[in-house]
């Protein structure tokens, strides 16, 4: 049987989310996920949440176990995934304060374990590397929820520098982020529905003029979105349609896969 059905996964800041929560340790082939998955229910749905950088931010964006997180997840059952996160923006279409849901990412990232796969040919299609019925439910969440933009994920943990945010925006970058890959690959590997929920919360260093973006900035400004964020989800999640036959959980029919998809 499944234990949950939809897991959230939390970034920056977004370190709790469910009520009378139960905790499952869960072990997988790639080491210990960033914490033990928590378990309940949500707008009458099972949800397990995860927080990406661990219970006190313990993992910085290139050394979070991506593998071991998503892995965990598909172990408990879950299909659909919402993942939040704090983003700079890259485009004057957006500014701090705005929640984006992006159709587009581009992998920046160089030194992250980002398959599954170890063997033979395996070549996941990923054209459009969110699940646009997860997508959906999410712009459907709240009127001033914004769709569209290409995601930018960088390899940090530093930000960039003005030279580096300049080029993704010419680009045609819209958001700036650490953590999205290999997190959405890992999902479509494993066949579960994936969709982001990226709060701005500044303006990167190549669009603003003055000292660039701070931590502390980026933390403060997600804070005070917390409860905005979590009513997103909670509604967001009443609203998912069944994930069976969509293309995120079908790929893979006919196709020699060379690793174990559990649950």
């Amino acid at each position: 049987m499944s234990t949950a059905e939809v897991a959230v996964i939390g970034g920056t800041g977004f370190y709790t989310f469910l009520d009378d929560a139960e905790e499952h340790p869960v072990e997988t082939p790639y080491g210990a996920p960033s914490a033990p998955v928590s378990v309940g229910t949500v707008a009458g749905r099972r949800v397990a949440f995860l927080p990406r950088h661990g219970p006190h931010h313990e993992h910085p964006p290139h050394a979070i176990p991506y593998r071991a997180n998503l892995w965990a997840l598909r172990s408990l059952g879950v299909r659909q995934v919402i993942a939040p996160c704090a983003v700079g923006g890259l485009s004057r279409e957006v500014a701090p304060g705005d929640v984006v849901v992006p159709d587009q990412l581009v992998d920046r990232t160089w030194r992250r374990a980002s398959t599954y796969v170890e063997s033979g040919a395996v070549h996941l299609p990923f054209a459009d590397p969110y699940c646009p019925r997860v997508s959906r439910a999410l712009v459907a969440a709240a009127p001033d929820v914004k769709a569209g933009g290409a995601m930018v994920v960088i390899e940090g943990p530093r930000f960039s520098t003005r030279a580096e945010s300049q080029q993704h925006t010419a680009a045609g970058g819209t958001l700036i982020n650490m953590t999205g890959a290999p997190e959405a690959a890992l999902a479509r590997e494993l066949r579960m529905c994936y969709a982001a929920l990226a709060l701005v919360t500044d303006m990167d260093a190549g669009v603003e003029q003055g000292s660039g973006v701070g931590q502390e900035e980026v933390f403060s400004l997600f804070r005070a979105n917390l409860d905005r964020l979590k009513d997103l989800l909670t509604t967001a999640v009443a609203g998912l349609p069944d994930p069976d036959g969509c293309t995120c959980s079908t790929w893979a029919d006919g196709i020699d896969v060379t690793y174990d998809i559990p649950g």
